[in-house]
Order: structure tokens, then sequence, then C-alpha cells
């Protein structure tokens, strides 16, 4: 199995329609534009990953990018650090950030699904270990009294004991008012996180924030920018509610300047910009040592593998913005994820469906 080469890789674009638009208070996400990743290799087995650009205008410069690393991985070993490390020093004065991350990011998982294939082994045992069932909570919207409290409503009769719903609206009043309509009908057992996507000035985040301690959410959620990780380091002191962030890190350098910065009390890297696999590795090394509960942002599939052998492991995000175009081999019941018994992560083309969507 060592002398397993790579011999090519194919990318597609496809708009996946989705059940609910991602609204936030910064924009919406009206459909899913996604970049497949096809990574074959002279055994015969296939990897298969997908890569979320979050507007369509990115799709084909990542798929560009994908194609284009091809001539990078042609005829490397199936060797996954050392695919990470060839592409590290290939991006270096350039910087290995952005589209260039998330496509690079794409090629290791995909090489990650390949190798565990050709062990007949799921992801999760490759990487030394156990498939579990993963606590996760149900990632909702920007949606309003109203289809908030639906769509809470629903998660709790599915068995989630939690649920995260997007903020930030016009007035504070607004936020309690989503909050506390959704509390009527889950009750005191299902907790509620909330996420600002980035909305607020410091400032307001403190005062939002002090409000939302009383209502007793789980987690506030990148409440001011990203990238301002003083800010949310003053946000944090401010305030008795954890704050979240990380979906927004590109590579686990970025998580380590926001960790030294004290900007958070909780982490949730995404999968493809903190570098797919090998970049997920070295970031729950970074939550381990600090005692960090570390959750997952979207790409549920690979996320519940990688979840079970993070020793901080916190949530899974449940949120599927890929369910029409794969079958679903990751179940959910009474809150759980279940995973774990295919070959890889598991992921199996609809092809007819591509077809449908495809670009």
């Amino acid at each position: 199995m060592n002398d397993i080469r790579i011999t090519g890789l194919r990318a597609r674009s496809v708009i996946v329609p989705l059940q609910y638009p991602i609204r936030t208070a910064v924009g919406i996400v009206a459909s899913s534009p996604l970049v497949l990743i096809d990574l074959q290799t002279d055994s015969g087995v296939t990897g298969h990953a997908y890569v979320f650009t979050y507007t369509p205008l990115a799709l084909k410069p990542v798929q560009r990018m994908v194609e284009e690393l091809a001539t990078v991985v042609e005829g490397q070993p199936l060797a996954p650090l050392h695919i990470d490390q060839l592409m590290q020093s290939r991006f270096r004065l350039i910087g290995n950030t952005g589209l260039v991350r998330m496509a690079s990011a794409g090629i290791d998982m995909a090489t990650w699904d390949a190798k565990a294939k050709v062990h007949r082994l799921p992801l999760v045992e490759l990487l030394g270990g156990v498939a579990r069932p993963l606590p996760a909570y149900d990632s909702h919207s920007m949606d309003d009294v109203q289809l908030a409290t639906s769509r809470a409503k629903d998660a709790a009769e599915a068995g989630f004991s939690a649920v995260k719903t997007k903020i930030g609206y016009p007035t504070l009043e607004h936020d309690i008012k989503v909050i506390r309509s959704i509390r009527e009908v889950v009750g005191d057992g299902v907790q509620i996180m909330v996420d600002y996507n980035q909305g607020l000035t410091v400032p307001e985040a403190i005062r939002r924030g002090r409000a939302l301690e009383q209502e007793g959410v789980a987690w506030v959620e990148e409440p001011t920018l990203q990238h301002d990780y003083a800010g949310h380091g003053q946000i944090r002191n401010e305030l008795h509610v954890p704050v979240q962030m990380g979906e927004n890190w590109f590579g686990p350098e970025e998580m380590d300047k926001a960790l030294s910065a004290g900007a958070c009390d909780l982490c949730m890297p995404d999968l493809m910009k903190i570098g797919g696999v090998s970049g997920w590795l070295r970031a729950s090394t970074l939550a381990e040592q600090r005692g960090m509960p570390m959750s997952s942002h979207i790409f549920q599939e690979f996320s519940a593998h990688l979840l079970a052998i993070t020793p901080t492991a916190h949530w899974l995000e449940r949120m599927d913005i890929a369910g029409p175009i794969m079958e679903p081999t990751l179940r959910f019941k009474d809150g759980m994820a279940h995973f774990g018994e295919m070959p890889g992560v598991g992921i199996i083309w609809r092809e007819h469906e591509i077809e449908r969507f495809a670009v």
C-alpha cells in the first residue's frame, strides 16, 4: 500500500439548493456553492471531498485552482502529510491563505479519504480513534421570531439538546424577543447558542452580551470582526457568557494568535479554512494544550470523524450544506451524530443530482 500514487484530480462546480437560506446579520447565502473534488489513485480508489465557497463568484476560481494543483500532486505517493507539506512549501512565498488554502484543504481532505479507503477503514479508525456517537446541535439562521421558533421546536422534538440561532437584529430587544420565543418552545433542557456573524462593534457587543447573560445562552459567537482578537478579548473579559470563535481562522497559525491573545473561551475551526484534515490535527493539539473545548463548523461528514479523535471535543454543528448531492451516510438520532461504518468518510455522490445542479 505504500507505493500507491495519485494519478489525477477532478473538480466540478455545483450550486445546491438549501432548505433554508443561511441568513446572517451581514448577508445571506441563498444557496450552497460547492466545488466537488475527486482524487484518483493507481489503486482504483478515489477520494472524495468538497469545499464551500460561500459565494458563486468564487466557484470557478477555486475549481480552477484545484485543477491547476493537479500538476503538483499527480505522481506523488498517497501520503496526506507529505502532500500537505508539499502545498505549504509551494505557496510559502505568496501566502497559503484565502482561495489557495481552500483549494489545498479540499485536496488534503480527498487525500485522507482515499488513504482511509485504501486501508478499508473509516477515517476515524485510520487516525487511531473509535467511531462513537457525538453530541450535535442543530444550526439555524437569522430566521426572525416565527421561523426561528418553529425550527427550534422541530429540533427539540427530534431530540437535539442544543440549537443555534443567528441574531444581530437592528435592536437588542429584537434579539431577546427571538431568544425568549425559542426558549418558550424548547424549555430549559435545551441549550441555545447565538451567533452574531461579526455584526457588532465592541461596545455594542458588550452591551448586548450583558443582556444575553440573563437569557442563559450557552455561547456568543463572533460578536465582532473576527480578526479583532483584542476586541474579542475585551468582550470576553466583560462578559460571563462564553465567547466562541474560529470559523474564519485561516490555518492553525491564526488560531494560535487568537488563543494567545485570549480572544475566546471556546473554539470552532472550519475544516476547510484551517487546512483540511492535516490542519485540523494541528488545531486540535493547540486546543488540547490550552484545555479549550473545540467544536466543528459545517463539513459535518468529515468533522464527525475528526471530533471523535479531538481530545477537547465539544459540539458537532449539524448544518447540511451538501445533502442534495450526497447519500445520507451520516445519521442524526436523539441529538447525536452516528457514523463510521464505511471506509473513508462515507461520501457517496448522487451523480444525477450533481448533473442537475452543475454550473
